[in-house]
């Protein structure tokens, strides 16, 4: 009865190796799997570790410009209430550097966007999106900029469409991307963006047609990545 036992014992331990040992060898090619499937995407975790290094860089760099720029201001009001002669020069001055500290701050809220968005959230964004005028009354230009944020060991690639909201002849119209577009011009709109990726697009409303809003759809062909779909009013900034 115990060498029964004994055997019992031993067949179980077998079970148990031999499933042990399966677990380890379908952990071992699912990692294979995987390493194939990034070089396959052309990823190089060296590069991808030094793309991300130059942009925090780029960061600090700002950040020391902004320091820098904050002290030369305060030296230039100082001179301002010292010297009233030079009123307007420093004014000048403080306004030219006003405006810079403003441009560094952008591109630091830019970069931030790309490296460690605010919500914590990877996958795609829209990071800007601007509407201005042409040189046609009823044409305008539009600037979208995407970004991927936080994962960038791969591309993504997809395509983008966008639809304008508003009112003609009193009722509520739609208009899609491929209706707006100028002769001759192509509906496609392709991306493919690790890291970020601008477009500048023009579209021409019909005549009588008020816009209201603008809705982005932006479709991902990658696995993994979704997709995003924002509305904006609709505002024209300055061209």
């Amino acid at each position: 009865m115990a060498r029964h036992s004994s055997l019992q014992l031993h067949s179980r331990g077998r079970v148990f190796m031999t499933r042990a040992v399966f677990a380890v060898l379908i952990l071992g090619f699912a990692y294979l799997v995987f390493e194939f499937g990034r070089i396959q995407a052309n990823y190089n975790i060296v590069d991808a570790g030094k793309e991300r290094q130059l942009y925090e860089d780029r960061i600090a760099g700002l950040e020391n410009e902004i320091v820098g720029l904050n002290e030369e201001i305060a030296l230039l009001e100082t001179h301002r209430d010292i010297d009233r002669e030079a009123y307007r020069e420093v004014e000048i001055s403080l306004t030219t550097l006003q405006s810079k500290i403003q441009e560094q701050t952008d591109a630091i809220a830019f970069y931030r966007g790309i490296v460690s968005p605010a919500d914590g959230a990877a996958g795609l964004k829209v990071q800007d999106l601007r509407l201005t005028r042409s040189q046609d009354e009823l044409a305008y230009n539009v600037r979208l900029v995407l970004v991927q944020s936080l994962k960038h060991d791969r591309k993504v690639t997809g395509d983008v469409s966008l639809v304008v909201q508003g009112e003609e002849d009193g009722v509520t119209t739609t208009y899609s991307y491929a209706q707006l577009l100028p002769e001759d011009s192509s509906a496609s709109w392709p991306f493919s963006v690790r890291y970020f990726q601008d477009f500048d697009r023009e579209i021409v409303l019909p005549d009588g047609f008020m816009p209201e809003s603008i809705t982005i759809e932006v479709r991902s062909k990658t696995r993994s990545i979704s997709s995003i779909e924002e509305s904006y009013s609709w505002a024209t900034s300055p061209g």
